[in-house]
């Protein structure tokens, strides 16, 4: 026997805030009712969940303003890091998504160490244009110099 719940938070595999779902009697309630994640389908359960997405709607917008303000000053900048090369202009190892955070660091930005998107290492000296993904929908390139010691 099948139910129709609609969903008070994101369930994976399942779907998102305010969807309509219909689930197996047993999943509903063994699983979504006892943790609060869907609720059955009443006008009061309806309205507490617009008020839900207006306000995660509302913090979304300010994350993504923040995000956004914070790649305009990443875009603006470029960092060095001195490394140990070889004549031919070949690190000794590699140059890591925490040194790249710890240079961005010393110019007053704290980013995680996963923001920093390196698509391949860098094992030369030279300029790289290294992603940094701030947010889901906001994404910086700073401009790092990899230079002989």
């Amino acid at each position: 026997m099948a139910v129709e719940l609609v969903l008070v938070d994101d369930v994976e595999g399942l779907g998102r805030l305010g969807d309509y779902v219909r689930v197996a009697d047993g999943y509903a309630r063994n699983f979504l009712l006892p943790r609060k994640l869907a609720a059955a389908v009443t006008p009061d359960v309806l309205r507490q969940l617009e008020g839900k997405k207006l306000r995660l709607q509302k913090e979304h917008e300010q994350r993504v303003a923040v995000a956004q303000a914070m790649a305009d000053k990443i875009g603006k900048l470029s960092v060095t890091i001195a490394v140990e090369a070889t004549d031919d202009d070949k690190l000794y190892g590699s140059v890591t998504q925490m040194q790249i955070v710890e240079a961005l660091a010393k110019e007053g930005i704290e980013i995680e160490r996963e923001a920093v998107v390196l698509a391949d290492p860098i094992k030369e000296l030279g300029v790289y244009n290294v992603d940094v993904r701030l947010h889901a929908d906001v994404q910086a390139a700073v401009k790092v110099w990899v230079v002989r010691i």
